[in-house]
């Protein structure tokens, strides 16, 4: 992560926010490192599969899927 920071404004629903700050208060931490927090758990959750990986799921689910099959029995 970056050594500095770049502000920026925008507006989000101020019930959400009072929720962010108490919560930001409950851990003793700044409000901006949970907005760090936030945007990085977001981005991981939008991140797509690597295409090997998917590859190699692909081919071991058609080699083994008599295995997965009995294994579900």
């Amino acid at each position: 992560m970056a050594a500095t920071k770049q502000p920026f404004a925008t507006e989000v629903d101020p019930d959400l926010l009072e929720r962010v700050r108490a919560l930001a208060k409950a851990e003793r931490r700044p409000l901006d490192a949970l907005v760090d927090e936030a945007f990085s758990d977001l981005l991981a959750k939008h991140r797509q599969p690597r295409s090997h990986v998917v590859s190699a799921y692909e081919e071991s689910h058609a080699r083994f899927v008599p295995l997965y099959e009995k294994l579900a029995n």
